[in-house]
């Protein structure tokens, strides 16, 4: 049996693609198209929740608050189900199956959020939870078995795996936002799922690659890793679960899983699962930090229970993960309220020049990795197309499929061509809900907005005051005359941006209005001076960014922590948390002082995306790296699992903080809620560095 093992991975990693065995670069397009189909649906999903339900591309008109509360929900649950799917992994199905069985449900997910109903929606959501849930923790997996006889190339195996998830997200953000935002909410959900489905296939096709690889392990295989293992066991004192942990765990778990499902469910559907208040903190808030105070106990109990040494470590890992919980609070803005805020506060808009430059500069931004990609999918399909021809077919169909796509994009952005029209509007008075009076700015001045009248009102029984308004819109592949009447639509609730309604957006546009029982919000313009070149960057090209820093300057910091100059963990940590902050801190400044319905320049913007990669890079690649080297190899799987769940509250309460944008915005300034996400980090960062020594000590030896 051994032998037979042996000579199948000696004949797996003949078959080579850049100093690798084949096998990792199918792993690698697996990986990618997940991923392509992961992050293309998360950076659509806050924005299609809260987009106005009249308009451009009709939302669902969600607040923030409530998409917050869904999404961080199934952020929250995304980090929590693949413990369980790993579990199921190695003992019933093996690698291979589950990654399959994850990412057919996943591809039925998807399919689910394409119908775009409500109910659909939270089936779809569900399942993609329960499909990664199976394939998240399965893919590294199956590359730590492969190379497990030759640990000096797994770093690199890793290296080039890690790119794979950056290229699948970079990708799936930029083409599924841009179909989404240009030609519909469907079309971008959709995409994502086909890729996903074709990955799928393309994988599994690949079977005869892998031999053995990921199967489930026979019972022989299971008793010689375990008398491989024994001497370490036997070093470490048992510490078995006791009634009262069980009882703990249960109890924690309930309590945590009641809350993920009653914060969506209490502000989206006013069904309240814990319906009281102390001292004005709602009931789901005392009920979750009752089940927080009990998880400590449970974690410190166990933890006091073993021998110093390993008890010091995980106290270590444990302090970790606090600050791990207090930097994605930070960092997972990027799926909430940064892509809220790219949307109604950037501007977006570039005319003649610079519009050129930016399609000049998106282009080889796209283009040049994608010939990359394609290269190593060429010499793969070199070195494998006569054992697995069908994979390599696959794989083929979703490159055109991604060249087609990119090119449809490429060549709209170069062919938008911008036009100044003019239409009627009238100047209405901004009314305050509660005290029904008009709305007065900080300085006491009245509050007013400018609304066009639309095709269904008549200007002549207008409340306000009318007046005829110039507005610049964009279109592709157009060639309207001056004096040519076109119908517009606005792109935003504020009206500050239109778009124009092709003959099939119209009779949607009005379709929807009567759905609806609402104005059609379309209106007469007339052109009145062609422009330039034109292009609207579109709110989920900013997600991009954080995986092209990610590629770009992976290897710099990679350099440093090899250098003379490494710093410690925790200063590692605290570096992380005070690039983040640096992050918002450029937010805070580009939004100061700025008035109401001023856009606010992107490179703020984009230098937040740029610190936020600095601090991921310092902090995300050591978290793992030190929970593997602070706890002994029979309680990984376990503290592994304490990790995710870190993780897991920190992207819940992102998603919560982030859907207070509007609320703060408000109350305050936006100003005032980027300062939040500065300060904290900050004082977080300078705490962790002041207290590197106790840490270094309680990691005893551990660099």
């Amino acid at each position: 049996m051994a032998t037979t093992d042996t000579t199948q991975h000696s004949e797996f990693f003949k078959s080579k693609v850049l100093g690798h065995p084949a096998g990792l670069f199918v792993l690698f397009f697996t990986e990618m198209w997940e991923r392509f189909s992961f992050y293309g649906m998360r950076v659509l999903l806050i924005n299609f929740l809260t987009m106005a339900a009249i308009g451009y591309n009709p939302g669902w008109e969600w607040s923030a608050e409530n998409a917050g509360a869904l999404f961080g929900t199934y952020a929250m649950l995304l980090y929590i189900t693949p413990i369980i799917g790993g579990v199921i992994a190695d003992k019933f199905t093996g690698y291979r199956w589950a990654v399959v069985i994850g990412a057919v449900i996943m591809t039925l997910g998807h399919a689910a959020m394409a119908i775009e109903t409500e109910l659909w929606l939270y089936i779809g959501l569900g399942l993609l939870v329960i499909g990664t849930g199976f394939f998240k923790p399965t893919m590294t997996s199956i590359i730590s078995e492969m190379y497990k006889d030759l640990p000096k190339k797994k770093d690199g195996a890793y290296t080039i795996f890690y790119m794979g998830v950056n290229a699948g997200a970079f990708f799936g953000m930029m083409l599924c936002g841009y179909l989404a935002e240009r030609v519909g909410w469907s079309w971008g959900f959709g995409l994502a799922g086909v890729f996903m489905l074709l990955g799928t296939l393309q994988f599994w096709l690949a079977k005869p690659l892998f031999g053995k690889i990921g199967d489930v392990p026979s019972k022989t295989d299971a008793i010689a890793e375990a008398e491989k293992n024994n001497e370490e066991k036997e070093s470490i004192k048992r510490n078995p679960f006791t009634l009262v942990d069980k009882i703990l765990i249960v109890i924690t778990a309930i309590v945590g899983l009641a809350y993920a499902i009653n914060d969506p469910l209490s502000k989206i559907a006013n069904i309240n699962l814990f319906p009281f208040e102390l001292s004005g903190i709602e009931g789901q808030y005392i009920v979750v930090l009752i089940g927080l105070a009990l998880f400590l106990y449970l974690v410190i109990g166990r933890i006091n229970r073993y021998a110093t040494i390993v008890r010091n470590r995980m106290y270590a890992v444990i302090v970790f993960a606090f600050f791990t919980v207090l930097f994605f609070l930070g960092f997972e803005q990027g799926a909430t309220s940064l892509v809220l805020f790219a949307r109604d506060y950037i501007n977006r808009e570039l005319i003649g020049n610079e519009a050129i430059i930016f399609n000049i500069v998106n282009a080889l931004l796209t283009v040049v990795p994608l010939i990359i990609i394609t290269y190593v999918l060429f010499l793969l399909g070199k070195r494998t197309f006569a054992k697995i021809p069908g994979s390599n077919i696959v794989l083929a169909v979703c490159f055109v499929g991604i060249w087609g796509v990119v090119l449809y994009m490429l060549n709209r952005d170069f062919n938008t061509t911008a036009y100044e029209v003019e239409f009627t509007a009238q100047k209405v008075a901004v009314i305050d809900e509660e005290t029904g009076k008009q709305k007065l700015t900080k300085e006491g001045d009245l509050v007013w907005t400018e609304i066009p009248i639309s095709i269904d009102q008549d200007a002549s029984q207008a409340k306000g005051e009318v007046f005829s308004k110039k507005m610049i819109i964009g279109e592709a592949f157009s060639d309207f005359k001056v004096g040519e009447e076109i119908n517009i639509i606005t792109k935003d609730e504020n009206y500050t941006k239109f778009g124009y309604l092709t003959p099939e957006r119209l009779e949607g546009a009005k379709t929807n209005a009567t759905t609806l029982d609402r104005d059609s919000g379309i209106v007469k313009a007339t052109v009145t001076e062609v422009k330039n070149h034109w292009v609207e960057i579109t709110a989920s090209w900013f997600s991009i960014l954080n995986s092209f820093f990610i590629i770009a300057f992976a290897s710099v910091f990679s350099k440093w922590w090899e250098s003379k100059y490494n710093p410690s963990a925790p200063q590692k940590y605290g570096i992380g948390l005070i690039l983040l902050a640096l992050g918002f801190g450029m937010l805070a400044f580009g939004t100061f002082g700025v008035a109401e319905g001023i856009k606010v320049s992107m490179i703020w913007l984009i230098l937040a995306y740029l610190f936020h990669t600095f601090g991921e890079l310092c902090i995300s690649p050591v978290g793992l790296s030190y929970v593997s080297k602070l706890v002994p190899a029979r309680m990984i799987a376990f503290m592994f699992g304490m990790w995710y769940l870190a993780i897991a509250i920190g992207n819940k309460f992102a998603a919560v903080l982030g859907g207070q944008l509007e609320n703060i915005r408000e109350e305050y300034s936006l100003t005032t809620f980027f300062l939040i996400f500065t300060i904290v980090p900050i004082i977080a960062g300078l705490l962790i560095i002041f207290i590197n020594k106790p840490i270094k000590k309680l990691m005893k030896g551990v660099e």
